[in-house]
């Protein structure tokens, strides 16, 4: 201990002398280090932290599977129905909704508040304890249970100021109250988060095949994953079995819940975390320099203390100690860079993170940051010092005594691990430029697809239709008829849409028949469905390529109708066939709310993107609002809210407010949520990919940057220890030229092998973003010419000006320095 104590010490004092040395060390590392701390607080808060609830890695997602491999993480009532009978393997099966719904909470300010439809068991699986009375019964959970919430304690907080005589009182949702049972305790994090809960009171002998919400339970103590897996595919078979029309292909698996929840985003986060690791190997690689270079310096007092008996092992452990100290240093430094890091990172759109919380709340600097931190700041250490002290701690006595100062001898072929150091900040240089490259190409790519449908001056509001006076299509389309006059007198209103979803968010998908076709199943196919007003293609400008648009005399009791996308007609009449007039029935086999009368195909519009800009273009049916049996509206409004669509003649926010007053005289008091332009939906829907791009454009940058330094800082070294044999050179008759080019080529010797390694590695490591890229490829040439070339040409420049330093060397002045 007293030896270290006194190498630390020592190591101080050293880097207090040399002040320009420490501060380039230090900054080297804290950038390297604090980019790494960053990236890994949000791979901690994703992947890391285990879920907030009991015995989480025991909790799984209910999914049903298909022949191909997919998952589909939606449920029906029959399917939950069953699920829940499988006792055997699972238990406390609770359903709740994919995500919070927005509910009308009116009174005297009408707002809209976010809700969850919940089973009783799901405060039972998910452990929710309760700050004030009680949770759902089984028997509140049938239909005809009564109107009864429960509400969270921010909810609690914010709308009764905490009183505690809250049970019992009655919550305006939509015009009807509803009685408050309990208040969820303040610890509770639930996803989706939500301020209240109502349960969903299936029917219990429903045969209602619709997918909206989703299913989750908690596996009996002493089953394991593999055996409930087992379990369920056998429970398919029972499903088949009572509902011939499923289809025979698909089965019952489970799934982690925290693998459900992370998704995707497991593959792209350790990407990052690993190009990241790359920026911070190029600036060890860089420290490593520096360090041989004051190691060489040093090489006289290195010498002495091994003629005066010194061990090596005593030479290596005083380096390391300076090395970690200064990695150490660098990595509480790194630590505050990261705080501000990941706090920057998040205010950039990253896109649909899951488990960071809203604005980034769940990202923290905790123990396992903190720890990550001190690990790397380690391990950097060992990393960047061992080279340097086993060069430094054997040094060749005879040489260095009799060396008499000489800078002579000390050229590249003398500082081989130097050299090695650029060759390998050079080559992981191009894999991050190849990999942003590649990913600014994909960039362009989505900004150059036409998404079918035209976004500019296009407002969007959401407005949930609940309550008695919305619970049939005739109530909703009085509402949309009566709103869209009113909106149209607005100045500066082009035109008024109303749809259930909007482009680029997704959306529900049917089966359908054609009729007069054969089957060869229970369905001719099956296709994303929704349903819109008249005024809805108009407002987003998508063209009707044959037939016509829905008109107001497409309601109940008219002639059912429906439009189809041209993608739709493709895939469904491919020999030339005309599908206007032929017939379609939508949705049966779901259920009894599905159940209607063929529609007549009246019109084909044009292509959009609903899921994705790099998703392509599928087929579509729409039909009218007017036209939705009571029971499919019913079902809607429980779904997701009726999306209004505005398009403006100028700045489309300017006429928010009159817009927002019209629709809640309309409504009766209801109010509108979500107000958002397309152009934000369509900058959203790409954002996970512009995040990357960004990242690793960053990452890339740095490391072209780094690696310039590096091989500058090599060459320019290397010309002050050869001054002397660059006066001879000159002195026998080199031209200046000739001691420029020798540079130069010793130089781009480095840069070139660097590059060839770079390029191999590219090849290997690019194809783990293959999943994130569009429109390129992931070995795309243009990128494997390009970022080569241009590497290539940083080096020459970083070359370049010590070439032409040496060139400039007068030869006479040269020879006379010792």
């Amino acid at each position: 201990m007293a030896t270290l104590l006194a190498d630390i010490r020592q190591s101080v004092r050293m880097f207090w002398k040399s002040p320009a040395f420490t501060i380039a060390v230090l900054a080297a590392l804290a950038l390297g280090i604090g980019a790494d701390t960053a990236i890994f607080s949000v791979v901690n808060a994703v992947l890391l932290k285990p879920l907030t609830y009991p015995e989480p890695d025991r909790i799984v997602q209910f999914r049903t599977t298909s022949r191909d491999g997919g998952e589909f993480q939606g449920a029906s009532v029959t399917k939950f129905h069953m699920w829940q009978a499988q006792t055997g393997v699972v238990q406390d099966a609770a359903a709740y909704d994919f995500g919070s719904k927005g509910m009308n909470l009116t009174g005297n300010v009408p707002e809209q508040v976010k809700g969850v439809h919940v089973s009783e068991a799901y405060f039972r699986l998910f452990g929710a304890r309760m700050t004030l009375g009680r949770t759902f019964t089984p028997q509140e959970d049938l239909p005809h249970g009564g109107n009864l919430v429960v509400i969270s304690y921010g909810f609690w907080k914010r709308k009764f100021g905490g009183d505690p005589n809250v049970i019992g009182r009655t919550l305006p949702l939509s015009g009807e109250p509803y009685t408050i049972i309990g208040v969820v305790d303040r610890d509770f994090e639930s996803d989706p988060a939500a301020d209240l809960w109502l349960p969903f009171q299936f029917p219990p002998n429903s045969t209602d095949q619709a997918h909206y919400f989703q299913a989750a339970a908690r596996l009996k103590p002493g089953v394991s994953l593999g055996q409930a897996q087992a379990q369920m595919k056998l429970g398919y078979s029972q499903f088949k079995r009572l509902y011939p029309e499923a289809d025979p292909n698909d089965s019952f698996t489970v799934k982690p819940l925290k693998d459900a929840v992370v998704g995707d985003m497991r593959k792209s986060l350790l990407v990052l975390i690993g190009a990241v690791s790359f920026v911070l190997l190029i600036a060890c690689a860089n420290v490593a320099n520096l360090l041989m270079v004051r190691a060489a310096g040093r090489k006289r007092e290195f010498a002495i203390r091994a003629a005066m008996g010194a061990k090596r092992i005593r030479m290596i452990q005083q380096l390391l100690t300076e090395s970690i100290l200064l990695a150490l240093v660098g990595g509480v430094l790194g630590l505050g860079l990261g705080f501000i890091g990941v706090r920057w990172l998040l205010s950039v759109r990253p896109g649909a993170i899951p488990r960071i919380g809203e604005d980034g709340a769940g990202v923290s600097i905790d123990w396992r940051v903190a720890l990550f931190t001190v690990g790397v700041s380690i391990l950097t250490g060992i990393l960047f010092g061992l080279i340097p002290a086993f060069g430094a701690s054997r040094p060749d006595l005879a040489a260095t005594m009799n060396e008499g100062g000489s800078r002579s001898g000390f050229g590249l072929r003398q500082s081989k691990a130097r050299s090695m150091l650029i060759v390998s900040e050079v080559g992981l240089a191009l894999v991050l430029l190849v990999g942003a490259a590649l990913l600014i190409r994909t960039f362009i790519a989505l900004r150059m697809v036409k998404p079918g449908f035209d976004a500019h001056n296009v407002i969007t509001m959401e407005m949930s239709l609940t309550g008695q006076r919305y619970s049939t299509t005739g109530g909703v389309a009085q509402l949309i008829r009566d709103s869209r006059d009113r909106i149209k007198a607005i100045p500066g209103v082009e035109e008024v849409g109303v749809s259930d979803t909007l482009p680029l968010d997704g959306g529900f998908g049917l089966p359908f028949i054609i009729v007069g076709r054969p089957l060869k199943g229970p369905a001719t196919g099956g296709s994303e469905w929704k349903c819109a007003s008249p005024g809805y293609f108009g407002a987003f400008h998508i063209p009707i390529l044959r037939g016509r648009d829905f008109t107001v005399n497409d309601v109940n009791g008219a002639p059912p109708v429906v439009l189809i996308s041209e993608a739709f007609a493709k895939e469904n009449w491919k020999n030339g066939e005309d599908p206007i007039g032929q017939q379609l029935i939508i949705g049966k086999g779901v259920g009894p709310e599905f159940e209607e009368p063929a529609r007549t195909i009246i019109g084909i519009v044009g292509d959009v993107h609903d899921r994705a800009l790099d998703d392509p273009a599928g087929p579509v049916m729409i039909v009218p609002q007017a036209q939705m049996g009571d029971g499919i509206t019913l079902l809607n409004s429980r779904i997701a809210p009726f999306i209004w669509i505005i398009r403006t003649q100028t700045d489309p926010y300017q006429v928010v407010p009159a817009v927002t007053e019209q629709l809640r005289i309309a409504s009766g008091g209801f109010p509108v949520a979500h107000i958002r332009t397309m152009d934000e939906v369509v900058v959203r829907s790409t954002a996970r990919q512009d995040f990357n791009m960004l990242l690793l454009s960053i990452f890339g940058g740095s490391a072209l940057l780094l690696a310039a330094i590096g091989i500058y800082g090599l060459m320019a070294y290397s010309v002050t220890q050869r001054v002397r044999e660059i006066g001879i050179r000159m002195a026998l008759g080199a031209d200046r030229g000739n001691i420029r080019s020798m540079v130069v080529w010793q130089g781009m010797r480095l840069a070139i092998a660097g590059v060839v390694l770079g390029v191999g590695a590219a090849f290997a490591l690019t194809r783990l973003i293959a999943s994130s890229l569009y429109g390129v490829k992931s070995w795309d040439p243009a990128v494997f010419i390009t970022v080569p070339i241009v590497l290539s040409a940083v080096a020459l420049a970083a070359t370049w000006m010590p070439a032409v330093r040496a060139s400039r060397l007068d030869p006479m002045k040269a020879l006379r320095i010792d």
